[in-house]
């Protein structure tokens, strides 16, 4: 299955962050906004689909910053996430997937119980290894 995530990170170093529902897969973990790529989607178009569905934002560029296989006990088959640097557009968050939403510094991720996907990017964000608004900065 592949799956895309955004990083998102506003000129603060504050990074999103979103907290899945009591009765979702995962009840309250954390994790990046995104999802599933659809049959004929690039990543790129899942990710603005998603971010569009999830919290109502448009996506208005993006870099991929991290790829991760990782297979859950309860899955059949291996993810494949590709987590993306991105910036959405100004514009109030509605959030339709999440318990809640946060802006959190990446020094404070590791204060989250994340899905464990998401383990490696989140050490590296906190730690500094990757700093997604430069590397979106960059392109």
């Amino acid at each position: 299955m592949r799956v895309v995530a955004a990083v998102i990170e506003r000129g603060d170093r504050r990074i999103l962050i979103g907290q899945r529902r009591g009765q979702d897969t995962s009840p309250l973990k954390w994790e990046f906004p995104g999802g599933k790529v659809e049959g004929g989607e690039t990543p790129e178009v899942a990710l603005a689909r998603e971010l569009r569905e999830e919290l109502g934002a448009v996506l208005l560029r993006c870099t991929e910053i991290a790829q991760v296989t990782h297979r859950y006990a309860n899955m059949a088959e291996p993810l494949e996430i590709r987590f993306f640097a991105a910036e959405i557009g100004d514009g109030e968050l509605v959030p339709t997937v999440f318990a809640q939403v946060v802006w959190v510094l990446p020094r404070e991720l590791a204060q989250y119980d994340f899905l464990a996907a998401n383990g490696r990017l989140v050490a590296d964000l906190a730690t500094g290894r990757i700093k997604a608004r430069e590397r979106l900065e960059a392109i």
